[in-house]
């Protein structure tokens, strides 16, 4: 008796290992795109999808119980990234406190920059989150009230002014694609 249950556990692991292979193939790379968007820093963003998982195998019983885990890894991606922002603002007041930091050489720009990343980079956090979740998750405003734990209408506040700060920094892709299309 105790041999079947033996048996029976070390099916029903194997089968939660393959199930988490399984979606970390099918989300892995959609997540590390949208935390992308939200940090602008590749590196980071793979870090943060890959803590994500982490947490999630480290549940008793991974997501068997979560009816759509690539929302909930994003959810937990999102959250990371969050507590990353305030706990990098709160080392850098205190260090600036102690001793102000000049920066004397801007580094070079990378062939991963481009005008929309700088310009998401530009947008404030909160701004930045709502425009990733929404273009890039492809997420209905209220899903991302729900990731947010915001209100639906402040969801839409944000995107709009998002939209319009965008807008202003990137201005010339605009009269671009109007004389492209005349």
């Amino acid at each position: 008796m105790a041999h079947d249950e033996g048996e029976a556990v070390a099916r029903d692991r194997q089968r939660g290992e393959q199930a988490m292979e399984e979606l970390y193939h099918a989300c892995y790379r959609r997540l590390v795109a949208q935390v992308y968007a939200f940090t602008t820093d590749l590196t980071e963003a793979q870090d943060v999808v890959q803590e994500a998982f982490a947490r999630a195998i480290a549940r008793p019983r991974g997501l068997a119980d979560v009816d759509n885990p690539e929302a909930w890894l994003r959810t937990v991606a999102v959250n990371v990234v969050r507590r990353r922002w305030r706990r990098r603002k709160l080392l850098d007041a205190i260090l600036l406190r102690d001793r102000p930091v000049a920066q004397t050489v801007e580094p070079a720009p990378g062939p991963e920059r481009t005008d929309l990343r700088d310009a998401l980079a530009a947008l404030p956090p909160t701004f930045r989150e709502v425009v990733v979740l929404h273009y890039y998750a492809d997420l209905p405003v209220d899903e991302i009230a729900a990731v947010l734990g915001v209100p639906t209408g402040t969801v839409k506040s944000r995107l709009s002014r998002a939209r319009t700060a965008l807008a202003g920094r990137l201005d010339g892709y605009r009269t671009e694609v109007t004389r492209a299309r005349s």
